[in-house]
C-alpha cells in the first residue's frame, strides 16, 4: 500500500522509474551542457539508478552553437561506446527556430526525435520574445513532415493562455520540463506548467539536465501530490513507477 504525503522530493517519488527522458544536454562538449565524458557517465548512471529507461540526448543548434549533424553523430557513437548500462539511449537534438535552423529545415539536415509514430523536431524560442515568424515557421516544419514539438513552453515569459491554446489548435505538441513542477526555474514557471499540466497539454517530458550537479540538486527538490498525481495521470510510466 502506497502512503500519500502533501509533498515528496523527487527521489522519494519515484516518479523518474520507467520514463523517457526526452530533452538532455549531457552528450559531453558540445554545447551549454555536460562538458566531459566522465561526467555524461556519471550522470547516465545517476539516471539508471533512478529507474530511467531511455535518455534521448539533444544538444543545441543554433546560430551560436551551430553543431553540424556529423559531428553529433561522431560524438554519440562516442558515448555509446562508453556507456555500458540498461538506459537506451537516443539522438536529436534542440533547435532554436533562427536563421541557421531555416537553412537545416529546408535541406532536411536534422537529427528528429522519432517516438509514438511521429518524427518530432524539438524546438525553442528565446524565453523573453517570439519570433516575428513563429507560426509560418511553425507549418514550415509541418509541410517538411516533422512534427513540432515545443521545448519547455511553460518557461516562455511572452506566451499566456491564448497563446498555448492556439498553438494546440495547430497540432504543436509541448514538451513538460520536470524541473519546473518543483520550483528550478521560478515560481512563474512553476505555476505555468501545473496550469498546462492540469489543461493536458503536455506530450512528452524531459529533464533538460545540464550537469550531474544539476541532477542531484533536482532530485532533493519537492513536488506536492497534486502535481505529482496529475502527472502520474497524464503520463503513465509515471504511475508505473509509484
Amino acid at each position: 500500500m502506497r502512503l500519500f504525503f502533501k509533498s515528496q522530493s523527487i527521489a522519494e517519488s519515484n516518479l523518474l522509474k520507467g520514463i523517457t527522458d526526452h530533452h538532455s544536454h549531457i552528450l559531453p562538449g558540445v554545447d551549454d551542457g555536460v562538458k566531459t565524458m566522465d561526467e555524461s557517465l556519471t550522470i547516465l548512471y545517476l539516471m539508471e539508478s533512478r529507474g530511467i529507461r531511455k535518455v534521448w540526448l539533444t544538444p543545441h543548434v543554433m546560430e551560436d552553437i551551430p553543431n553540424t549533424t556529423l559531428a553529433l553523430k561522431e560524438k554519440f557513437e562516442k558515448l555509446q561506446t562508453a556507456y555500458f548500462g540498461t538506459i537506451e539511449l537516443n539522438l536529436a537534438a534542440e533547435y532554436m527556430m533562427d536563421n541557421l535552423f531555416a537553412e537545416r529545415l529546408e535541406t532536411n539536415d536534422l537529427l528528429p526525435l522519432c517516438e509514438g509514430g511521429y518524427q518530432h523536431l524539438l524546438v525553442e524560442t528565446s524565453c523573453f520574445n517570439s519570433p516575428m515568424n513563429l507560426s509560418s515557421i511553425l507549418k514550415r516544419i509541418q509541410t517538411k513532415g516533422y512534427r513540432p514539438l515545443l521545448a519547455h513552453p511553460e518557461r516562455y515569459l511572452y506566451m499566456d493562455k491564448s497563446d498555448y491554446r492556439a498553438l494546440k489548435q495547430e497540432q504543436i505538441a509541448f514538451q513538460l520540463n520536470l524541473p519546473s513542477l518543483t520550483g528550478m526555474y521560478g515560481s512563474h514557471a512553476q505555476k505555468k506548467a501545473a496550469s498546462l499540466l492540469k489543461a493536458g497539454m503536455y506530450d512528452l517530458t524531459g529533464t533538460d539536465m545540464h550537469s550531474s550537479e544539476h541532477f542531484r540538486e533536482w532530485l532533493g527538490t519537492q513536488i506536492g501530490s497534486r502535481d505529482r498525481d496529475m502527472l502520474s495521470a497524464r503520463f503513465p510510466a509515471c504511475r508505473d513507477g509509484l
